[in-house]
C-alpha cells in the first residue's frame, strides 16, 4: 500500500490562507526579498511529506491561472526530498514528447529514480488554444496522439538515435544523450471507452473513477470493483497489468460527522467563490469515499479499498504541516505495522 498527495496549487487547493495570498498577489511584484506563498507551502508540505513517509506527490498542472508552472514547481521542490517520488502533469496537446522526454529524464536524475508522468489529455479548450495548442476534445485521435506521445518518449529514453512516423508525431534520428536514472511510469486518469483502450495500452498507473450517482463509501466500492475489473481484462487483452491509484479525502474525528465537520470548517477557513466551487466539484465527490472519520474506521475503509486492487492512495486534505503529520500516526505507521 502506497500513500500520496497533491502539491498545494491554486487549482487544486482550498483550504488555504498561503493559496489564498498567492492568488490575490499573483498580478503584482513579489516584495523585494519575498518568494511565492505557493513555494513556500510547497516546500513545507512536500518535506513533511517526505519525511513521513509519502510515497509520491503530484505536481498538477494548469497554465490559465495562477498556478507555478509544474514542471518548474517540482523540479525546485523536489531537489529538497530524501524518498518521495515526484508525479508531474503533462498534456501533449501543449508540449513535444521529446522535449517532456529531456526534461523528465533531467528530473529523474536530480531525484534519483524517483520521477513519473501524469499524463493528462485534457478538457480545457480555452487554455490549450491560449497556450499554443490542443485538447482535440470529442475526438478520439486526442487518445491516439497520447499513445503517440508516450511511445515517442519510452523510445528516446530507450535508444538512441531513435526513429518514429506516426500520425501526429515524426520524430528521425532524435538523440537523447541523457537518460533516465530509472524506469518512469506514466500515470493517467481518462475515463471514456477509447480512453480506457489508451489507458490498457500504455499506462503504467490508472485512477479509476466511480459512478457518480455512487453516495455512499459501499456504493463507491461496488463501482469501483466494475471499473477495476474491466480495465484488467482490457489491460489483458493488450498482453499489460495497470495499476491502480484512488485520490480520496481524508479527515479524522470522534464519529464520521465530527470528522466532516472538522474539515468543512478548515476549507472554510480561507472560503472564496472559488473555494466553494471547488469544494462542490473537486472535494465533494473525494469525501464520498468514506476516509472520514475515527482513524480505526478510516483504516478499514482504506484496506477495504486495497482488497480490491487499489495500490496507492492519493489523499486530498487542507495541505498542513500536522495533517500529514496526522496521516503519517494513524494511517502511513499503522499500515505498515510501524
Amino acid at each position: 500500500m502506497q500513500f500520496g498527495l497533491y502539491a498545494p496549487v491554486p487549482h487544486v487547493t482550498v483550504g488555504s490562507e498561503e493559496i489564498a495570498r498567492s492568488i490575490v498577489g499573483a498580478f503584482d511584484p513579489l516584495p523585494e526579498g519575498s518568494i511565492d506563498p505557493q513555494m513556500t507551502l510547497s516546500k513545507s508540505i512536500v518535506l513533511a511529506a517526505d519525511a513521513a513517509g509519502f510515497d509520491i506527490v503530484l505536481f498538477a498542472e494548469r497554465h490559465r491561472g495562477p498556478d507555478l508552472e509544474a514542471w518548474i514547481l517540482a523540479s525546485a521542490v523536489s531537489s529538497w526530498t530524501k524518498r518521495v517520488k515526484t508525479l508531474t502533469a503533462v498534456h501533449p496537446g501543449l508540449w513535444q514528447p521529446t522535449l517532456i522526454g529531456k526534461m523528465a529524464a533531467s528530473l529523474d536524475r536530480i531525484v534519483p529514480g524517483r520521477s513519473a508522468i501524469n499524463l493528462v489529455t485534457g478538457w480545457n479548450e480555452a487554455e490549450a488554444r491560449m497556450f499554443g495548442g490542443d485538447v482535440l476534445l470529442d475526438n478520439v485521435d486526442r487518445y491516439v496522439r497520447a499513445e503517440e506521445f508516450v511511445e515517442v518518449m519510452r523510445g528516446i529514453w530507450r535508444e538512441t538515435p531513435f526513429s518514429h512516423r506516426g500520425r501526429y508525431y515524426d520524430v528521425e534520428g532524435c538523440e537523447l544523450l541523457l537518460k533516465p536514472a530509472a524506469n518512469i511510469e506514466i500515470f493517467t486518469a481518462s475515463r471514456s471507452s477509447r480512453g480506457l483502450d489508451m489507458v490498457a495500452r500504455i499506462a503504467d498507473w490508472w485512477f479509476p473513477d466511480f459512478d457518480k450517482n455512487a453516495t455512499t463509501p459501499q456504493e463507491v466500492a461496488a463501482s469501483l470493483r466494475e471499473t477495476i475489473a474491466d480495465m484488467n481484462a482490457r489491460a489483458a487483452r493488450y498482453g499489460r497489468k495497470v495499476r491502480f491509484a484512488f485520490n480520496p479525502y481524508i479527515a479524522f474525528g470522534a464519529s464520521a460527522d465530527d470528522a466532516r465537520a472538522r474539515a468543512e470548517k478548515l476549507l472554510h477557513a480561507a472560503a472564496s467563490d472559488r473555494d466553494r466551487s471547488m469544494m462542490t466539484s473537486y472535494i465533494g465527490p473525494a469525501m464520498r469515499a468514506g476516509c472520514i472519520g475515527p482513524p480505526d474506521a478510516v483504516r478499514r475503509q482504506l484496506s477495504l479499498y486495497a482488497e480490491l486492487g487499489v495500490e496507492l492512495f492519493l489523499f486530498k486534505f487542507p495541505p498542513r504541516p500536522e495533517i500529514v503529520r496526522d496521516i503519517r500516526d494513524e494511517v502511513i505507521d499503522p499500515l505498515r505495522g510501524h
